[in-house]
């Protein structure tokens, strides 16, 4: 198994709502899941967060602590090692750019196709919008 590490970031306002982006390129496109990516060859999980969330996002972010980790089948035999962290904004302006097809804050995640397992691990972490799934 030829694992490739990725970073996810979790990131709430206070209204409780989470900012997801529309994958635009497979593995899932056009489904709903956290900003992310891969971990390029020299970069903490920090800063690939960070510059992982400013490309899909336009959004400036403080890299937080761990939330869990999860991971994902992809193409041609690789496993996504995806590790999650919460996140800050601190800056810039929501747009989507890079490989998200669109980018928003939600409060309902009931109506949206999220990705495989999303809705699952955001449940067992405690980090869904409130009343926004069931278990």
């Amino acid at each position: 198994m030829r694992l490739i590490r990725c970073v996810g970031a979790v990131i709430t306002r206070d209204s409780g709502e989470l900012l997801l982006v529309k994958r635009g390129r497979e593995p899932e496109a056009g489904r709903w899941s956290l900003p992310g990516g891969r971990v390029e060859a020299g970069e903490s999980d920090q800063v690939a967060l960070v510059r992982e969330v400013r490309e899909e996002t336009g959004l400036m972010v403080r890299a937080g602590q761990l939330v869990g980790s999860v991971r994902r089948p992809g193409p041609g035999g690789v496993t996504f090692d995806i590790w999650d962290y919460t996140a800050f904004v601190t800056g810039g302006e929501l747009v989507a750019g890079d490989d998200a097809a669109d980018v928003r804050w939600a409060g309902d995640l009931t109506t949206l196709a999220l990705t495989t397992g999303l809705a699952g691990v955001l449940i067992q972490w405690g980090v869904s919008p409130p009343n926004s799934m069931r278990p």
